[in-house]
């Protein structure tokens, strides 16, 4: 059985700072301990490769140029010329994610981590205009990195647009000074309320917010316009209150709601509109896969449709 090699894939668009983060990576982090490594650059930059630089922290630099060269058989054989212990993969933004994901690698080779790195002032342009090769990377990412944040960049926006691609994947803010910006972020309704109302802009903000911080709103109470999830199928003593919700374009349409314990749930039609208030309790649910937000109703009151049925991320 072939030594397991770690190999460490760096995404994201032209100038988006993979390079600068695989130097920060190599040479101020002493990373690798010295152990045999390959950098495979897949894209000419703004920066170059000192190659001098990269033999102290004992890497050598292979390049493929063409997205048609990124085949099996050429990793094989750089594989072989070089005999890596440790690999990086600077990927090229423009290529498809499935030459690296789906096809073979070599022999031990195995991702063990997976970094997207995005510009924070092309982010929104990107994802309108390329939206397929954006999505393909950050749903791929175990760390995505928001490079050239300052005060006045709207970090909710940024985390909510990757959480709705990528629920799994750590956020990280580096300032334009390569310092990381670890405030907290601002939510747009008061949690410390008896009931946290919340209006249509707030939904989805809080969908997000307590699927990944959910122990926070254990035994809190939320108020809302819901539409009612409860087809014939679905298991007897629970629905789920929901709202469709449109990240940045109609195919991008998903519906976002938790499961909600109610014996007379039969009482509700399916795609009815109701205004809920709950509790919220911390409890396992194989809905997702370990524990998350259940809600207990303590009222439920038909609602009429609101103009728009549906609710944003941003």
């Amino acid at each position: 059985m072939a030594e397991e090699i770690p190999v460490y894939l760096f995404t994201g668009f032209m100038d988006s700072g993979k390079t600068s983060l695989i130097e920060e990576t190599l040479f101020e982090n002493e990373f690798g301990d010295g152990a045999r490594g390959l950098l495979i650059r897949c894209e000419d930059g703004e920066t170059e490769y000192d190659e001098k630089k990269l033999g102290t922290v004992n890497f050598k630099l292979a390049a493929i140029d063409r997205e048609e060269d990124f085949t099996p058989e050429k990793l094989n054989e750089l594989q072989k010329e070089y005999r890596p212990q440790q690999v990086f993969i600077e990927y090229n933004g423009t290529w498809g994610m499935e030459h690296i994901l789906e096809e073979p690698l070599p022999a031990g080779w195995v991702i063990v981590q997976t970094l997207a790195t995005v510009d924070s002032t092309t982010f929104d342009l990107y994802l309108n205009n390329m939206r397929a090769m954006m999505q393909e990377q950050v749903f791929a990412a175990d760390v995505v990195i928001f490079n050239r944040t300052d005060d006045s960049t709207d970090r909710g926006h940024l985390r909510r647009m990757i959480k709705n691609i990528n629920r799994k994947a750590q956020i990280v803010y580096e300032r334009k000074d390569g310092t990381i910006d670890e405030r907290p972020e601002e939510l747009p309704f008061d949690i410390n309320q008896d009931v946290i109302e919340l209006s249509d802009a707030d939904y989805a903000i809080w969908y997000m917010d307590a699927m990944e911080n959910y122990k926070k709103y254990d035994r809190k109470k939320v108020k809302y316009l819901a539409l009612v999830y409860n087809p014939e199928n679905l298991k007897k003593g629970v629905f789920v209150p929901g709202r469709f919700a449109m990240t940045c374009c109609v195919e991008d349409i998903t519906f976002l709601g938790f499961k909600c314990r109610y014996d007379r749930e039969e009482e509700l039609p399916h795609r009815s509109w109701i205004t809920i208030t709950a509790e919220v309790r911390t409890e396992f649910a194989k809905e997702y896969k370990g524990k998350g937000p259940v809600l207990y109703p303590l009222s439920i009151e038909p609602a009429e449709k609101p103009e728009d049925e549906l609710v944003y991320f941003s």
